[in-house]
């Protein structure tokens, strides 16, 4: 997805995010604040994705504060709400008609655990209050069918994940889809360093996804979504040979709508209008849609 001109103050807005949870200091508040004006001034350019310039935008960032991971108790926190919440989702997935439609849904609900922009979450602690709410809209948007039957034939699927939080219900999708085609095999994906509020292998590992999972890889950078360009080998055969892409998330999205990846089924909450519009959905709906 190009950057689209509501992405301007968005980006902006999440810089200003991270710098004031790093650091109480107003004087690098302020230095930090006048690296992402003049890092964004310098790197905007209305043909490069929407991912690409938040990468380097966040970069200079982290630099500019010396934080390399500032969003980390908020992923610790978000990962902590999640698994309280995970025996009512297991049982909502358990006691539904359709486990691996259920499963997706409630995987679907993760991803509003996003922070510093507008339709995120205000605390990993409103996913408590917002699930069962959000879980009774159902999806606005629905491909599922279609993907069921992708899914039940295909040999190899890449499941690329997300926010932190959210992957703890993304641990019980992909139980659900080994279920459902127990011969498929299913390799997840995580970020290749912390970057905004995203899982790691760090994460990968605490939540034990090798007992479920064919394989652990990352995106192998510090990236928003995937560099593309600079993916690495293992992860480049992976994505070539798998018969479907799971994506989680709207960074996921607008990095690889940029590329000739094909299908991908997307799994969000489409929180924004910029990404919403490129999408041709509502802004504010779980939405299942899948790219041919």
């Amino acid at each position: 997805m190009k950057i689209q001109p509501e992405c301007i103050p968005c980006m902006l807005k999440r810089a200003l995010f991270e710098i004031e949870i790093s650091t109480r200091d107003k004087e690098k508040r302020e230095k930090a604040l006048l690296v992402a004006l003049k890092t964004f001034a310098e790197i905007y350019d209305p043909s490069l994705s929407s991912a690409e310039i938040a990468t380097k935008l966040h970069k200079a960032v982290y630099e500019a504060v010396g934080d390399k991971d500032p969003y980390k108790e908020l992923k610790e926190k978000s990962n902590e709400v999640a698994l309280r919440l995970l025996p009512r989702v297991r049982e909502k997935v358990e006691e539904s008609t359709d486990p691996l439609k259920t499963a997706m849904i409630c995987s679907i609900i993760g991803n509003v655990l996003d922070f510093g922009i507008e339709g995120g979450s205000k605390s990993p602690e409103s996913l408590t209050k917002e699930f069962d709410k959000l879980f009774l809209e159902g999806l606005g948007y629905d491909d599922y069918d279609e993907a069921k039957r992708l899914i039940k034939k295909a040999r190899n699927i890449t499941f690329i994940a997300d926010n932190c939080g959210e992957i703890v219900f993304d641990r019980l999708l992909c139980e659900k889809l080994k279920e459902f085609n127990p011969k498929m095999k299913v390799y997840l994906v995580v970020r290749g360093e912390p970057i905004l509020s995203d899982a790691t292998i760090k994460e990968a590992e605490k939540l034990k996804f090798n007992e479920i999972v064919d394989g652990v890889l990352t995106t192998g950078s510090f990236a928003v979504g995937l560099d593309i360009n600079n993916i690495p080998e293992d992860l480049k055969k992976t994505l070539k040979q798998s018969d479907l892409i799971i994506c989680k998330g709207m960074a996921n999205y607008e990095a690889l709508s940029e590329t000739d990846f094909k299908p991908i089924l997307y799994l969000l909450r489409t929180k924004c209008t910029a990404v919403a519009r490129c999408m041709g959905l509502p802004v504010g709906i779980n939405a299942i849609k899948l790219f041919k």
